[in-house]
């Protein structure tokens, strides 16, 4: 279905509103002064050239992050994830490189915060850990990043945010994402879950989100953005993020700001965008 190595993909409109919600869940835990655990389930390298033979074969990130490079007037949010990319391009006019997730933490991370990537990747491992070999706070684990649920939480701090992102390459991993945090939530329930999730089938999307309803947990919030709508031909439609215990404030945000992205990533009119709760407190 989707390709497992996220370089092909880097910097399209799903990396967009992923990677902001990540930004907003981070800066909302960093409102309090005690430390606080990352866990990056499926972290890839990292840190994407765009201009890499990956990236030019699919030059998605030309829908996505390039529709927002040198725009100005962004929305307050939207301009702190855009000077998170400006960081890994070295503050420059110029967009050569995308960060993912695993970079937009440790540039957000502060001292008394530390975070765990992991990668099964046997090409992506070795990238992610030289990437990040020189932060202090930051360990890479070459590993199944589904068992990192039981294997490390809760966590000593008791506040984190676990980001799971996998590559849906296989239909198993829309049921391993739902034991996955019935694992991690059964240790860690006052923890934020941010499950990130492709629209190819609609049917498989579904398969998550009555999986997390039949876990019983409450504050489960869903984000979801379209480019177009449902179809049954091949490729991506739309992307989301599922939230378990969200930031009150991401609500309002990402209401605020999908209008926004609606209208500037997908100008040809069929985009559309949903903030919901799939169980409420």
């Amino acid at each position: 279905m989707l390709s497992y190595r996220h370089s092909f993909h880097a910097g399209n409109h799903a990396d967009v509103i992923k990677h902001i919600v990540q930004m907003l869940i981070i800066e909302s835990l960093q409102q309090k002064e005690k430390g606080f655990y990352y866990l990056d389930t499926h972290s890839g390298v990292g840190r994407y050239r765009l201009f890499s033979e990956e990236s030019e074969k699919t030059a998605e990130f030309a829908e996505g992050i390039g529709c927002l490079w040198q725009r100005d007037d962004l929305p307050e949010e939207v301009a702190r994830y855009i000077a998170q990319i400006k960081k890994v391009n070295y503050g420059g006019k110029e967009l050569r490189y995308y960060a993912g997730s695993p970079l937009i933490a440790a540039q957000m991370l502060r001292p008394q915060d530390r975070a765990l990537l992991t990668e099964l990747h046997p090409t992506d491992f070795p990238l992610l850990r030289n990437n990040f070999k020189g932060f202090d706070n930051i360990q890479t684990k070459r590993d199944d990043g589904f068992q990192q649920l039981k294997a490390t939480l809760p966590p000593k701090e008791r506040r984190g945010l676990v980001l799971i992102d996998p590559p849906y390459e296989l239909k198993e991993d829309y049921d391993l994402v739902v034991k996955a945090i019935e694992e991690g939530y059964k240790r860690f329930a006052t923890g934020v879950y941010a499950i990130w999730y492709p629209v190819v089938l609609r049917q498989q999307t579904k398969r998550i989100v009555k999986g997390l309803e039949a876990t019983g947990i409450r504050k489960i919030l869903q984000i979801e953005f379209a480019v177009r709508p449902d179809s049954d031909q091949r490729g991506m439609t739309a992307s989301g993020m599922i939230v378990i215990n969200p930031p009150w404030q991401l609500e309002a945000q990402m209401k605020k700001i999908l209008p926004y992205l609606v209208k500037v990533l997908v100008p040809e009119g069929t985009g559309s965008y949903s903030v919901k709760w799939i169980t409420p407190e």
